[in-house]
């Protein structure tokens, strides 16, 4: 029985240890690969939904963009330390707005008119997350809603990535 009690108590205290550790790096372990993320997709599906788009860039392009050499913007470039450094100051943002940042919504926007010129479609980062909670909780077990959760009031978005070269060129570059 003593033994018993020992273990148990073991593999608590391994536990507790586990949970301190991970928290103190971010939740990743040194040396491990990051977990592959829900949405990842091959390149013949790319392929597919930039073509099943086709009829409505070339609904906008007739529409808005008739008398404008190139069309509509079909994507937007952003460099990886522009993306890392957004996420560094949006995560840092939403803490000090008293949220938890959990994520970033991508919206659809179109840059101002210029003249007679109409604006190239953009893609916008905004952040997500859920207010902050103090209820003296030793441990936090809830789960990500995977998309659910609003946007933070208040929360910089990032804008302003390269257009495609030329603008209407579909997948891949």
């Amino acid at each position: 029985m003593k033994k018993l009690l020992l273990l148990i108590l073991g593999f608590i205290l391994g536990a507790l240890a586990m949970y301190f550790y991970c928290q103190s790096n971010d939740g990743s372990l040194e040396g491990m690969e990051p977990a592959t993320p829900k949405g990842i997709i091959k390149p013949a599906e790319i392929t597919a939904l930039t073509q099943a788009y086709n009829s409505r860039y070339d609904s906008i392009n007739a529409t808005v963009f008739k008398d404008v050499k190139g069309g509509d913007n079909r994507s937007s470039w952003y460099s990886l330390k522009d993306v890392r450094n957004y996420l560094t100051i949006a995560e840092n943002q939403a803490s000090d707005l008293g949220f938890t940042m959990d994520g970033v919504r991508l919206y659809l926007g179109a840059q101002p008119m210029s003249g007679n010129v109409p604006g190239y479609t953009t893609l916008l980062f905004v952040p997500t997350g859920t207010p902050m909670t103090s209820e003296g909780k030793m441990f936090n077990f809830a789960l990500q809603t995977g998309g659910g959760t609003p946007d933070i009031p208040g929360g910089f978005g990032l804008d302003h990535g390269t257009q495609g070269m030329p603008p209407g060129i579909n997948y891949p570059q």
